[in-house]
């Protein structure tokens, strides 16, 4: 039986007692995972409670800053900060109406991502013993 780790300290991860490099599985994934590069910038942009929930929200409609604002209960000016965000990111692209700017999610997809995350930890938490 596995020692129990210490409270609040991290399990140590456990590693190979040999250093065996299986050179046909690196060679066959090394094309795939330099397409990774560049990716942690979208990811950063996700990784904050606000900007997710905006996402979330744009997944499902398009919305004006206003709208935005009160959806995550801050301002027209931090509603925009985020959105401004999203867009430098190629997130999110908007649209003027007379008087009014409306975001959308640039790529459905990254809408798509944030949905199926949602319900993965959903369906996590509904289960006993899940995280």
């Amino acid at each position: 039986m596995a020692a129990e780790p210490a409270r609040g300290r991290p399990e140590v991860a456990p590693v190979c007692q040999v250093n065996v490099v299986h050179e046909d599985r690196v060679n066959r994934l090394r094309p795939e995972v330099e397409r990774i590069e560049g990716l942690a910038g979208i990811f950063k942009a996700l990784a904050d409670d606000t900007r997710l929930k905006v996402v979330y929200a744009l997944s499902r409609d398009e919305l004006c800053v206003c709208d935005v604002a009160a959806l995550i209960g801050g301002s027209k000016a931090a509603a925009s900060y985020h959105l401004r965000l999203l867009h430098h990111m190629g997130l999110a692209r908007y649209r003027r109406e007379g008087k009014l700017v409306y975001y959308r999610l640039a790529d459905p997809h990254v809408g798509e991502l944030v949905r199926q995350v949602l319900e993965r930890v959903e369906t996590a938490k509904s289960v006993p013993g899940g995280r």
